[in-house]
Parts: structure tokens; C-alpha cells; sequence
């Protein structure tokens, strides 16, 4: 099954191509995850060095968050385009599971965290086996509220890893595991592996329900609210 997976959730955003449990390619895009002529650039040469088409794959995948906002939206929207361009079926997943995915077999449960700003992450915990069951659902919270759901040895993934990686071993000492660096990089080819088990059960996401998970409201909804209440 020939997956072409998009995740633009995060400050570094990826495309991977995979056939089955083959890996064909995928390219990091950097810091500039919202420049979505460099996304689609990037696909095609993904699909040129496979010397497939996009008709000649079976679907594609995309995370649905949580993550940037931008981010999110912009992978969304491509894939949407993409599958109403060819007639292929989408997978929809979380980013944070994808990041887990990083660590699949851990001996120990995974919290994936994203850097949500404004004091907060987003955040879950998952034990990872050949695919991440989750143990608290994703949400966002203050890294002390999320530390505090913590009773077991976990391992801290992600940027909001790094950023509160002090808070953290602060806060909970020898629960604290935290893996080399390249493992905080959430990676298309991670997305691949979820979306490969839902495509071969034939859970697709219809495009209706493509949308993206937040999980709190943004910057442009809350000034909204403020207008609104005066």
C-alpha cells in the first residue's frame, strides 16, 4: 500500500512516501512549515525520485494535530486538495501520537509534548507498541498540570520536552527519561505507521471530518470572544 504522508504540525515538518512497511523517502521541511509551495515542491520530488505518480498511490495521510496552527491547517488543506485531485481515501491522525511513534516498543510509557506557548504544552501519554494506545487522551496544559498526571517512569519527547526539560526533572527526578535529541524531531514516516494500519482496516477519514484538532481556541477566535463581550 503506497501512503504519501504530510505532517506540518510542529516547527519541523516532513513528507515521508512509503509502500507498505518500505520507507521510498521523505524530506524534513524546516522551519518555513507553512510555505505550502515548498511542501508541494517537495512532494513531487519524493513521487520523481519513486518514479510514482499520484495517481499510482493508494492514499495519503496527514497529522490533524495538535500543533501550529498555520501548520495544521496548511498539511490539511494540501491533502484535501490532493484527494479530491485523484479520488484517493485519507487517513487523518494526532500529531502527538505520530511523535510517540518515535519510540515504538519503550519499555516505558511515552509523553509527547508539544510547545504550545503561552505557558502551556500540548501533551499525552502513550505506551508504544507497534502502534501508540494512548493512556491520557491528547489536551493542553500548563507543563506543572500536565506533570502532575506523571505517577511512572515516562520519557519526554518533543520540543516542549526541551524547553521545560529543567521543570521536568525538577518535578519528578527519576520518572524523568529523556531520549537522545533526534528522537524530539516528529517525523512523517511515524504518521506512515499509524496510517498504514487504519488504511488496512479500511478506517479512512472522510474529508468532511478532515479537520483540524486544536484543542483550545486561537489567537484570531479569542480576540473575536473579546469584541464580542463588550
Amino acid at each position: 500500500m503506497k501512503i504519501l504522508t504530510i505532517d506540518t504540525s510542529s516547527n519541523c515538518s516532513s513528507v515521508s512516501l512509503s509502500d507498505d512497511a518500505t520507507l521510498l523517502g521523505e524530506c524534513l521541511l524546516g522551519e518555513d512549515r507553512s510555505n505550502s509551495g515548498r511542501l508541494m515542491d517537495s512532494i513531487s520530488s519524493l513521487l520523481q525520485a519513486a518514479k510514482l505518480t499520484l495517481e499510482g498511490l493508494d492514499c495519503f495521510a496527514v497529522s490533524l494535530g495538535p500543533g501550529s496552527f498555520t501548520g495544521v491547517r496548511v498539511g490539511i488543506a494540501t491533502v484535501k486538495g490532493l484527494a479530491l485531485a485523484t479520488g484517493k481515501p485519507v487517513v487523518g491522525f494526532s500529531s502527538l501520537a505520530m511523535l510517540a511513534m518515535n519510540l515504538p516498543y519503550s519499555s516505558e510509557q511515552v509523553a509527547p509534548l508539544f510547545d504550545a506557548r503561552k505557558g502551556e504544552v500540548y501533551g499525552a501519554l502513550y505506551r508504544c507498541g507497534a502502534l501508540p494506545d494512548a493512556v491520557v487522551a491528547d489536551t493542553v496544559l500548563s507543563p506543572q498540570d500536565f506533570l502532575s498526571l506523571v505517577t511512572h517512569p515516562t520519557i519526554f519527547v518533543g520540543d516542549g520536552a526541551v524547553r521545560y526539560r529543567d521543570l521536568i526533572q525538577d518535578s519528578l527526578g527519576d520518572l524523568a527519561i529523556f531520549p537522545p535529541w533526534h528522537a524530539n524531531l516528529p517525523r512523517a514516516c511515524a504518521g506512515a505507521v499509524i496510517a498504514r494500519e487504519a488504511a488496512r482496516e479500511g478506517k479512512f477519514t472522510p474529508l468532511a471530518q478532515l479537520n483540524p484538532t486544536y484543542l483550545r481556541a486561537s489567537e484570531a477566535e479569542i480576540a473575536k470572544r473579546k469584541r464580542d463581550s463588550l
